[in-house]
């Protein structure tokens, strides 16, 4: 059977990160997706290091799958070519700005125009209103004003700190295909296609709470300032190597006391029982660390496993294709681009037992696929040079150009 997605075509105005995850996602679930970059150098991850074959790395594992057209959206001529190519598209996708689709004539009333039933998705970073709508944004800034910063610090006393990945860039992506597909359900049972709007705030914020803002969800009983359970995290250093160590039952506490050779912390008034344990968790995981340098990683593991304590190595990135359980799960898996050689990627989260997922082409060059895709819309070849010819389109069949970073 083809993949969940199969027959939907969207059309994909995105730039960065948070716009081509989500649409990766899906275009790895079946759907077809046509990325519409601008012909001076494209999507600006295509400029990143890490490069091979004039492809980077960035670029490779956030657009896989997809068709490329190059169309200048400067230009009336290729407005109007973009509206020819979004005729009777499902999805219709963009992480503009606010306000700057409508300036290029691309917001939803005139996209709908051509495909009155299109499920039409704004991106944005901090949302369509209020006092930061119009501003740039990055990834370090909405986890500052989401509060996942002071959150990553500890306490209200600590020092704020970034988390060192793009959470709010990736979860965005995550959330904004979720998204589309109930808008495509709800199309299925209504008849009628919707405007679906992601804020890169709201995806974090809505994150956060479920696990990090226990303290502001009963209004009146708000404390005055947040404290960090504790200062030290559960990763610890052993003899030859890093390990991370978590307990929360009593069960799962003697197993760490047998596995630790420290059946006297039972006896520890400290200790004995859940509520004690996070009272004292300074004092009872500097204990856990001190015992844990007598030995390597490799040996704890091994005694950890056999009481039943949960327990995990710290891998490092270039272990992690390696490691057993990710090679038993196939979760890296490597496949061959015609331009940037011999990739590893991770392959889809999701797994379908009825609509497997087939293997999708890698990230397009430049503009590979724009004569093709003016072709399926309706444009004859001489309409194709002549846009060609004045600069309002790039790339080709070849998916070559002056264009094309290399």
């Amino acid at each position: 059977m083809p993949a969940p997605l199969h027959g939907f075509r969207m059309v994909d105005l995105t730039a960065m990160v948070s716009g081509p995850q989500a649409t990766m996602l899906l275009a790895d679930q079946g759907a077809e997706v046509v990325k519409i970059e601008n012909p001076r150098g494209g999507d600006h991850t295509r400029s990143h290091p890490n490069r091979r074959g004039g492809l980077s790395a960035a670029f490779l594992n956030n657009n896989r799958g997809k068709r490329s057209v190059a169309i200048d959206l400067k230009d009336a001529r290729g407005v109007a070519t973009l509206k020819r190519v979004a005729t009777g598209c499902d999805v219709f996708v963009q992480n503009f700005r606010p306000g700057v689709a409508e300036r290029l004539g691309i917001d939803e009333a005139a996209i709908r125009e051509v495909s009155p039933d299109v499920v039409y998705v704004s991106i944005s970073g901090f949302g369509d209103s209020g006092p930061y709508a119009g501003r740039p944004v990055y990834d370090p800034l909405v986890q500052a004003l989401s509060g996942l910063a002071s959150i990553q610090g500890g306490s209200d006393e600590a020092r704020p700190r970034l988390v060192r990945t793009i959470v709010p860039d990736k979860l965005t992506g995550v959330v904004t295909a979720q998204a589309v597909t109930a808008a495509l359900l709800a199309r299925t049972r209504t008849g009628t296609g919707q405007h679906v709007r992601v804020s890169m705030l709201d995806a974090v914020v809505a994150f956060l709470w479920g696990s990090d803002m226990s303290a502001q969800t009963l209004v009146g009983d708000e404390p005055p300032q947040a404290r960090a359970a504790s200062f030290i995290d559960l990763i610890y250093e052993t003899a030859e190597g890093w390990l991370s160590v978590a307990v929360q039952s009593d069960r799962e506490w003697a197993a760490l006391t047998r596995a630790l050779e420290r059946p006297d912390w039972l006896d520890d008034p400290r200790f004995r029982t859940p509520a004690l344990r996070q009272e004292n968790i300074d004092e009872r995981l500097a204990l856990t660390q001190e015992v844990l340098l007598e030995r390597g990683a490799a040996d704890w593991l091994e005694r950890l496993d056999a009481e039943g304590v949960p327990c995990a190595p710290v891998l490092m990135r270039g272990d992690l294709a390696a490691h057993p359980q990710v090679r038993a799960n196939a979760i890296v898996v490597e496949s061959d681009h015609p331009e940037a050689g011999r990739l590893r990627q991770a392959r889809p989260a999701a797994r379908f037992s009825g609509t497997p997922l087939e293997p999708r082409a890698g990230a397009p060059v430049l503009g590979a696929d724009t004569d093709a895709v003016l072709a399926e819309a309706g444009l004859g070849p001489e309409e194709i040079r002549t846009l060609r010819a004045d600069g309002v389109i790039a790339g080709g069949e070849s998916g070559t150009d002056d264009e094309t970073p290399r």
